[in-house]
């Protein structure tokens, strides 16, 4: 797809971080954009700058794990658009940080819940009215560089967003018959604000084994700040459909980050693979291609507790738990 204008883009966590910036990408390319959120005060900000520049974008609150909300936006779209969406980007995205070991049912019900639930309710509850509609058109989910590797302290988080790859993946093979690209978008670190989103977390999930405050959400939100540019995470999107990626890795190094994932799960297979991981470890930590001002952002929000586990977890190592 390279003709943006007049589609009908629906994007979930429209209201605000990469979702909002997306929206503003796609809305300047003449789409009828579509921005569905769980909260109202970030569908009003949106909205807000949306009215200033007389584009022509509606609102939906909606919690992506409600499968019978999710009927009704669709159903709001078509009323609204006269269509279902031609663009579908499911960006809405939760996350908390703490060691594996230390994570609860709760943890894995809120953020698997989200991350690949509401990717499945966005699929299920679309697809079927974009093949009947005829239109053709392409979907994304955005996951994550964390979905293609392991990480000891977003154990829900990257699981959901593995899965979201490999669902992707599945629906790209799917979907070629009835004219719908499919890509899956995975960056790394984005100035957002998914360090707010535990405010979305559920009163029946609040149960957690990671440590969390004002303080070390703050820290982590300074290390979010130097992430990608919410209209450049736009911009990259956008460049993916047109290009037909399946996997659309946002960088230029792109196919290394890849094949570096790759030969890790080789090299998983064999004792000499085990070995040259084992030997690889501290220098690969050395090379990684993180800015010095990034490593350090992260290190002091580890400093507030931010990606430990709450004192009082016995069972888990001393140095991965924060104690005031």
């Amino acid at each position: 797809m390279t003709d943006f204008k007049g589609k009908v883009a629906f994007i979930t966590g429209g209201g605000s971080g990469a979702g909002f910036g997306q929206a503003q990408i796609f809305s300047e390319a003449g789409c009828k954009v579509v921005i569905a959120d769980v909260r109202q005060d970030h569908l009003d900000q949106a909205m807000a700058h949306f009215k200033s520049k007389n584009a022509e974008v509606h609102p939906i609150l909606l919690d992506i794990t409600d499968r019978e909300a999710y009927i009704k936006a669709a159903d709001e779209v078509e009323r609204v658009y006269g269509t279902p969406p031609q663009i579908l980007i499911q960006t809405a995205g939760v996350n908390a940080f703490g060691p594996a070991e230390a994570s609860t049912y709760e943890d894995y019900d809120w953020i698997v819940g989200v991350d690949l639930g509401g990717v499945i309710n966005g699929m299920v509850t679309f697809v079927p009215r974009m093949i009947k509609a005829g239109l053709g058109g392409h979907i994304v989910a955005v996951s994550s560089l964390g979905g293609l590797g392991p990480c000891a302290t977003t154990a829900p988080y990257s699981a959901a967003k593995a899965a979201v790859i490999n669902l992707m993946e599945t629906y790209y093979e799917a979907l070629k018959p009835y004219g719908i690209g499919v890509t899956v978008f995975c960056p790394g670190n984005m100035n957002t604000n998914i360090h707010e989103a535990s405010a979305t977390r559920p009163a029946n999930l609040q149960n957690t084994g990671y440590y969390e405050s004002p303080d070390a959400l703050e820290g982590y939100h300074k290390h979010n700040e130097l992430g990608m540019d919410i209209r450049e995470v736009g911009r990259q999107v956008m460049k993916g459909i047109e290009q037909g990626l399946v996997i659309c890795i946002p960088y230029d190094n792109a196919e290394e980050i890849l094949k570096h994932e790759l030969q890790r799960m080789i090299d998983y297979c064999t004792p000499e693979g085990l070995k040259r991981l084992e030997e690889q470890e501290k220098a690969f930590r050395e090379q990684a291609d993180l800015p010095h001002e990034d490593m350090n952002s992260l290190m002091e929000a580890s400093k507030l507790g931010w990606s430990k586990a709450k004192g009082d977890i016995d069972w888990v190592d001393e140095s991965r738990r924060y104690t005031e």
